[in-house]
């Protein structure tokens, strides 16, 4: 069972950091991108989503879990990038009712053209501010969150 949290308990000092930082980096992440390559922060998830997976596609119920996006914001984000040419869709032959969100060679270039700032930005907003032993450590309790969820 869990137990109950005041507002006043230090163990949230530790959540409200957390939360900041994310919020901090992930803004940033996307003014960078959004200036540098007139590209959004969830849009070049989804590319690099695809890029990862086999075939470069996954169905669209799995890259709404992936993106931690409902069905229907997944679906209004996937049918963005089919208009602009990074994404197409196709139907799934094993089921008739699911699609596949398939990478396009234009998205891949996409992709590939906007890594750099990305990862440039990774490293500037997150990793260079943490000791090698620091991200391991971190690797390790926010893998244990993952892991109990999992």
């Amino acid at each position: 069972m869990t137990e109950q949290l005041s507002s006043h308990d230090p163990r949230l000092t530790a959540w409200r950091s957390f939360l900041r930082a994310h919020a901090q980096v992930v803004r940033e992440l996307e003014r960078e991108l959004q200036s540098d390559q007139q590209l959004a922060l969830t849009d070049y998830d989804v590319l690099v989503q695809l890029a990862n997976a086999g075939e470069h596609r996954l169905r669209m119920s799995e890259l709404a879990d992936r993106l931690l996006l409902s069905r229907s914001g997944a679906t209004r984000l996937i049918d963005r990038l089919v208009a602009e040419g990074l994404v197409e869709r196709t139907s799934c032959e094993s089921d008739r009712r699911g699609q596949w969100a398939s990478l396009t060679d234009a998205g891949y270039d996409r992709l590939r053209r906007a890594s750099p700032t990305h990862l440039r930005g990774v490293a500037r907003h997150f990793l260079d501010h943490l000791s090698t032993d620091d991200l391991a450590a971190l690797e390790r309790m926010l893998g244990t969150v993952v892991a109990e969820r999992e």
